[in-house]
């Protein structure tokens, strides 16, 4: 089994959808065994409530430092892959050198489009609203150093419908979400 590390800033709503894929061997080689968090968050709930080990490494604590922190905790804990599932940092040097390959994002529509800093929850949801895009979706790809450019693994599609919200495509979309990672991570598990 795969030792899998799960990154998130928020409510963690994908992290729970890898958590239960896993438990329900619908996850392939992949056990979440951590979850990290870059601000507190109802995540790091989720995974005590699951009996996942959790880690706090506050972005406003760590600051410049927390890719080279977050890599050094990886590699304490004997991680073979990374997911990030709504985690808003921005990683550079040490963390993208050493997982290469190893660390995949979900991203809340149809990249390229509406993909890159500050493209990030409802921003993305309005955007493609704006755009007046028939269809939105979410792509799982890897992590590189440019924001949300690294190879597409997988996308899920939806149409976009007259009255929807950017609040209402948030929620179909995220629906996707839920279907797509464990099933990406699952072919993904193949490749490692």
């Amino acid at each position: 089994m795969l030792r899998l590390a799960i990154l998130s800033s928020g409510g963690g709503s994908n992290f729970q959808a890898l958590i239960d894929a896993s438990r329900q061997k619908k996850l392939g080689c992949f056990q979440p065994v951590l979850l990290v968090a870059d601000r507190p968050c109802y995540a790091l709930e989720r995974a005590h409530e699951a009996q996942i080990e959790a880690e706090l490494l506050d972005r406003r604590e760590w600051k410049k430092t927390l890719s080279e922190e977050l890599n050094s905790l990886l590699k304490s804990k004997n991680i073979d892959a990374v997911a990030l599932a709504g985690w808003l940092s921005i990683l550079s040097g040490s963390v993208l050198e050493e997982w290469k390959g190893r660390m995949v994002n979900i991203h809340p529509s149809l990249l390229p489009r509406h993909g890159g800093e500050g493209m990030w929850g409802m921003h993305v949801h309005k955007k493609v609203l704006e755009s007046g895009d028939q269809e939105s979706g979410c792509t799982v790809h890897h992590v590189v150093a440019k924001v949300d450019g690294g190879a597409i693994l997988g996308q899920a599609k939806i149409k976009v419908c007259p009255d929807d919200t950017p609040e209402r495509l948030a929620q179909r979309v995220l629906v996707q979400e839920h279907r797509l990672y464990p099933l990406i991570l699952s072919q993904w598990s193949e490749t490692l």
